[in-house]
């Protein structure tokens, strides 16, 4: 064998000589009993809600929510209109009652109330609690026993009327299932769309009510609409199979689909993929024996492309009809659809409506390099789409979510095209009438467009001056021109959730350090009431500290960077600290949190064990400020965020003689294991150690998706017309020799999103380099390192100890979750 790869799952290979002792190096004792007070299993139990996640009634006129703190879980209906909260229920008196019911002994703090839903008004309630006794054989629809399954246990429904306060014990009632996760179904009620065996059916309203009760009912009758179906271009085809599934087994499975409002076509575009080359996971440990996962996985540069193809069906003749989006070559479609109501969310078999009328749709199409996006609108009886607005530059473009006004009489764009992310007006016909908002600041999202009052409210970033520019904040504008308004207030991130009429948001504010609160506003910007503030009792009892923010300069010395720090909290300035930055290097998000977030294995939680860890942006990552600097990195996807992240270390280590600059490391997963790893390789002096999870090393061997879009690809017209598309990207592998430092690479053997190819190249290129590094790979784990995290946790806590402290646990067992 040319080279042999040792991968260690335990013991570390090739450790090496170990660092000096330093002087504050702990000896005696347990060093990480502060990370051990911090374990995951124990963290559930320290903080609970963080915000509130408002149920507004049918009606629209109150919501539900759910709200936990060190006393338990208690139910809120809040009432805007009298500037009102109430509990929903007696919380003694419940826990009294459904004790004599179920006859399991229950307390206020600790309802096992589950699937609780409100009726229309919001005056009936309907929840479930599970029993600790073992089900009992029911009656199915054709009157025959059934056995529960084993472990099975029984569950009481009931009901509770808010204006009496009565419960009610629904005794006869049976599990029952509301909606089917297959099924499409029209806006009028009446239609159900789906897949089977690789084509599309429909069925009547009736027969799907049947299937409810009895998915086997064999009376029902399924209505044909495609006979073409294959593999690879058919209807309702998972991402990946296995070698022991069968994709034509008559099951009923969903199909991707947009209705018009009259429910009178149903609109769908698949991919067809045959073309497109497979890639292969394997479950090493799956019974009775391993597994092949198989998925279609285009890589940059590759010509074999997957082709969209847009349908549109006539319910009332069932007949199929392409059409025509033709221009890109190996062009992407996405059609736009009306956005959900929160009225909807308590509601059962809600259609998927395409954005438009009638007669009507909008859709965009993008060509593979996205310098070029149109948004389209197809009228019915049209053989072609029709482009309404053109979007073109120089490196990939981003779109948001269309708005529309009357059906789509009116437009509301989200474009970069100024270098800055804002909303325009246009009609239908793709005329501008105006501009809603300028300005060097950054539109994130619109969340209601309230036609009768003809305003648009949206969340931005970076409007407010002498401001963090990453804080979130919620605005309206009024489609006729005129002032942007401010509609909260602090200097937070805002979270707004805003009625379906747009009288009111929830406003869910915070910070990394500070405790998050939530308010009640109306659209005007007053505020109603104060509804909650997180409980952080239990976490301060344990020590909690918050962490601190900080502002440096990129390696141009001009752009601002900001960062999140994160201390031992029995931290002493008088001490000297190894340095951890735990980076993503975007171009997509960074790793800086600037929201209040629980802590985390990969930032405060590493901190525990004696590090100071930091998060900074850095030039090319995060897109919620200008396009310049979202775009920093196109043509140079390694190496772009490498000095930014140096400078930063660098400066916060002059400002603060606690950091130890001869000690660093550098840790990050997907994206930022991919930049650890370049980071190490890059600048071998100054990285002495490195952790780096499910990194995208190999670019060239990532998805084309990502990698394209970020990197940037050339398309090429040969003499004869022919195009291809050219892409060339710097890997890690490449520059594997230059290690001097500690790595360590970190896996999921089952990662079908960035392969575990990526890391295994860099293994394979150590090695060819003659390189001492170490290589942790996680069976059954994806991209996420799932049940598997917490173990992660350790083994990354042990590698920077080793190698930046000297202070490893020497025992076998990782600590209790």
């Amino acid at each position: 064998m040319k080279h042999l790869l040792t991968l260690t799952l335990s013991a570390a290979i090739g450790l090496g000589s170990l660092m000096t002792a330093h002087a504050d190096a702990p000896t005696t004792g347990n060093p990480h009993e502060l990370a051990q007070r911090f374990a995951g299993g124990k963290l559930s139990n320290m903080l609970f809600s963080t915000t509130v996640d408002p149920h507004w009634f049918q009606q629209g006129n109150k919501f539900w929510y759910s709200y936990k703190t060190a006393q338990g879980t208690r139910w809120y209906i809040a009432d805007p209109a009298s500037r009102r909260q109430t509990e929903l229920f007696d919380h003694d008196r419940m826990a009294a009652q459904l004790t004599e019911i179920v006859k399991d002994p229950m307390i206020a703090a600790s309802l096992p109330i589950r699937n609780l839903e409100a009726s229309a008004d919001g005056r009936t309630f309907t929840f479930e609690v599970t029993s600790t006794i073992d089900a009992k054989p029911k009656k199915d629809a054709d009157g025959k026993e059934k056995k529960p399954k084993a472990g099975e246990k029984e569950i009481f429904y009931f009901s509770y009327d808010t204006s009496t306060g009565k419960l009610t014990h629904l005794k006869d009632k049976e599990e029952e299932k509301k909606q089917l996760d297959w099924a499409s179904v029209s806006p009028d009620g009446q239609t159900v769309v789906y897949a089977k065996d690789l084509n599309l059916y429909r069925m009547s309203r009736a027969d799907y009510e049947k299937l409810k009760k009895n998915e086997n009912d064999s009376t029902v009758t399924d209505i044909q609409l495609t006979t073409d179906g294959v593999k690879d271009f058919g209807y309702g085809q998972p991402y990946s199979t296995l070698n022991t599934d069968t994709l034509c087994n008559g099951k009923r499975k969903r199909a991707y689909g947009l209705w018009s409002p009259d429910s009178r076509y149903f609109l769908t575009n698949i991919s067809d993929d045959r073309n497109v080359k497979e890639l292969w996971v394997i479950n090493s440990v799956a019974e009775p024996r391993p597994t092949l996962e198989t998925y279609k996985y285009q890589m940059p540069g590759e010509k074999e492309a997957p082709e969209e193809h847009v349908y549109l069906f006539d319910m009332t003749d069932n007949s199929r009809k392409e059409i025509d989006t033709r221009k890109f070559k190996n062009q992407t479609i996405s059609l736009a659809y009306r956005p959900y109501r929160h009225r909807q969310r308590g509601m059962y078999d809600q259609p998927a409506v395409w954005l438009g009328d009638n007669n009507r749709f909008f859709l965009t199409r993008s060509s593979r390099d996205l310098h070029r996006i149109d948004i389209c609108s197809y009228t019915i009886g049209s053989d072609t789409i029709v482009p309404v607005i053109e979007e073109r530059m120089n490196t990939y473009q981003e779109v948001r979510p269309l708005g529309a006004i009357a059906g789509g009489k009116e437009l509301v764009q989200w474009s970069e095209r100024d270098g800055w992310a804002h909303l325009y007006l246009y009609d239908d016909k793709g005329n501008l009438k105006r501009r809603l908002t300028e300005g060097p600041w950054h539109v994130h999202n619109i969340l209601n467009i309230d036609e009768p009052s003809r305003t648009v409210y949206f969340t931005a970033m970076g409007r407010e001056k002498d401001e963090h520019p990453y804080y979130q904040h919620f605005y309206s504008v009024s489609l006729d021109g005129g002032p942007v308004r401010r509609l909260d207030s602090g200097s937070y991130f805002h979270s707004p959730i805003v009625d379906d009429d747009a009288r009111y948001f929830v406003d869910n504010f915070s910070r990394v350090d500070t405790v998050p609160e939530t308010a009640l506003y109306d659209t005007r910007g007053n505020k109603i009431m104060t509804l909650q503030r997180a409980d952080f009792s239990q976490l301060f009892a344990n020590g909690y500290q918050f962490p601190e923010t900080f502002t440096v300069k990129a390696a141009d010395g001009v752009t601002d960077l900001y960062g999140v720090m994160y201390k031992p909290f029995d931290f002493d300035p008088e001490k000297s600290y190894p340095i951890i930055d735990y980076v993503y290097p975007g171009p997509q998000v960074e790793a800086t949190n600037y929201p209040f977030t629980r802590m985390s294995v990969r930032t405060d939680r590493l901190a525990q064990a004696g590090f100071i860890v930091i998060t900074v942006g850095n030039r090319g990552g995060h897109p919620d400020r200008s396009k310049w600097y979202h775009n920093y990195g196109y043509g140079n996807l390694r190496d772009y965020g490498l000095a930014d992240q140096k400078a930063a270390i660098e400066q916060l280590a002059a400002r603060h003689p606690y950091i130890d600059i001869n000690r660093v490391g550098i840790h990050g997963h997907s994206g930022g294991g991919f930049m650890s790893t370049a980071a190490i390789l890059g600048y071998p002096d100054f990285f002495k150690v490195a952790v780096s999870c499910a990194g995208n090393h190999d670019n060239r061997i990532y998805n084309r998706w990502w990698s394209e879009t970020h990197h940037g690809v050339k398309e090429t017209v040969s003499e004869n017309g022919d195009t291809t598309f050219v892409y060339s990207i710097q890997t890690n592998p490449e520059i594997a020799r230059n290690l001097k430092g500690h790595l360590m690479l970190v896996h999921g053997d089952l990662d079908n999103n960035v392969h575990p190819g990526n890391t295994i190249r860099v293994a394979n290129a150590l090695i060819n380099a003659n390189k001492r590094f170490d290589f942790l790979y996680l069976p059954t784990q994806r991209h996420a390192f799932g049940n598997m995290d917490e173990y992660f946790y350790w083994r990354m806590v042990d590698y920077f100890s080793d190698y930046l402290l000297n202070g490893r646990q020497t025992q076998v067992d990782i600590p209790q979750r």
